[in-house]
């Protein structure tokens, strides 16, 4: 017969082999039994099988899920997102002799919960297409329940509120995201999420780190398709410009955009400036701009190791 040793206090009592009481015991969920690994005795039986209660073939996933189980809780909704929702009857024992259903919702979503749960879904779209990883989508939902438990937006759209939320935690997080791109796959102006952005900061007192020029070095680069040499260059360039005050009072991005341009000229991966301006999100001018800026240090600006494709006295003068 199976020994039971009960420890402190009111723990359960734990069941174990009274041949090999250390061994860990195998669960036959189909049979019901515990199961000693070292001699086979039947230490335990009629045990409770926690999992769902059907099974799902592959074949029915896209039509049906026949497990008898909810979503995951989910802790930033008020209720825990444990509610019970009774759909309406179709038969006549579903009404009374006026016509009135007899099974109603004793508790519905409430409008806030619903609210929640409507932006939860825009930042997961907006998130999906632009490849964000889900820790970044758990920050922002974080983010946007703050903010609207605080009721501190008041009058400002929630799709608002959810794009400087995923703006916010994009930087949080050390994958800054360019307000042009959170814009792309919003359905909000620039200049509205850049006003939420300011008043998010404000009202939950909290802060962001400043970006700089090799926040975005790399995913421009790979969106362009340059090899990591010119990539290592242009990260090069744009710390050298900074450093040396070449571009006071320009953008990261711009600046980061002209270190690409200057590189990709020196290469032999040449890009053109609205080639660079598409990617990230500048325009032509705005690259001419700092571009000029540096140009008359260009000698100064590169690592000693580039290999130039061009030199740099033939570089574009714009």
């Amino acid at each position: 017969m199976a020994s039971t040793s009960r420890g402190d206090g009111l723990s359960l009592p734990k069941v174990t082999c009274p041949n090999h009481p250390d061994a860990c015991l195998v669960e036959d969920y189909r049979a019901g039994d515990m199961i000693c690994p070292e001699c086979g005795l039947v230490v335990g039986d009629r045990v409770i099988d926690v999992g769902s209660e059907w099974r799902t073939f592959s074949n029915e996933k896209a039509l049906k899920d026949p497990s008898r189980v909810g979503d995951a809780q989910n802790p930033l909704l008020n209720g825990g997102d444990l509610t019970t929702m009774i759909s309406k009857g179709t038969g006549a024992a579903s009404f009374d002799e006026f016509g009135n259903s007899k099974y109603q919702n004793r508790r519905t979503m409430s409008s806030s919960d619903r609210a929640m749960l409507n932006a939860f879904k825009e930042i997961s779209t907006m998130a999906d297409r632009i490849n964000l990883p889900r820790n970044i989508v758990d920050r922002t939902n974080n983010l946007f329940k703050q903010v609207y438990e605080q009721k501190s937006l008041k009058g400002r759209a929630n799709d608002a509120i959810a794009s400087a939320c995923l703006y916010i935690a994009c930087r949080q997080e050390g994958v800054p995201r360019t307000f042009k791109e959170i814009c792309a796959v919003s359905r909000i102006s620039k200049k509205e999420i850049g006003r939420c952005f300011k008043l998010i900061l404000k009202a939950l007192e909290t802060s962001v780190d400043l970006i700089t020029t090799g926040d975005f070095m790399s995913r421009f680069c790979s969106n362009l398709g340059l090899p990591k040499q010119v990539q290592m260059a242009a990260t090069y360039i744009a710390r050298k410009a900074v450093e040396m005050d070449l571009v006071p009072g320009r953008s990261p991005i711009s600046v980061a955009a002209a270190a690409i341009y200057m590189a990709s000229q020196a290469s032999a991966e040449k890009k053109t400036q609205k080639e660079i301006g598409d990617i990230a999100g500048v325009a032509d001018v705005t690259i001419r701009q700092s571009y000029r800026l540096i140009y008359p240090r260009a000698a100064e600006l590169f690592p000693p190791d580039f290999k130039f494709d061009t030199p740099v006295e033939k570089l574009p003068q714009l």
